[in-house]
């Protein structure tokens, strides 16, 4: 059904389902792969010990569920703004489905802009999951 699955995460509890939903197509596939991309907002140049650890602590949940789901998957840190990010990777690669959680890490910045989620299911070409 879904081969490749771009799962956009950011290591909230929305990610962490959409984590748990991406496993369980993925399994429905032999063969299938998720990768999983986290965009991080601000500098590239500016990286910091804490920052790092920061960010290997969110995704850590995401990590868990994709090993425990025994499925193929590769995580992909990637700086820019997470909507814009996202959306390029997607269509610039082959993928069956993106699959993203409904709200992320900041909702007060998704109010005053738009979701992200939103944002992707617009302009992403394929097919976009938005778990709740």
């Amino acid at each position: 059904m879904f081969k490749r699955i771009l799962l956009a995460s950011d290591g909230s509890e929305h990610a962490a389902k959409a984590t748990e939903k991406a496993v369980q197509l993925a399994q429905l596939t032999e063969n299938s792969f998720i990768q999983v991309i986290y965009a991080v907002e601000g500098d590239s140049r500016l990286k910091s010990l804490s920052r790092d650890e920061e960010r290997e602590s969110r995704i850590h949940t995401t990590d868990e569920i994709l090993k425990q789901g025994n499925v193929e998957y590769e995580i992909t840190f990637m700086h820019g703004d997470a909507a814009k990010t996202v959306i390029q990777f997607a269509n610039q690669n082959s993928f069956d489905l993106v699959v993203i959680g409904s709200r992320g890490l900041n909702p007060v910045k998704g109010m005053l802009l738009g979701s992200v989620s939103s944002k992707i299911a617009q302009q992403v070409t394929i097919p976009v999951l938005i778990v709740k």
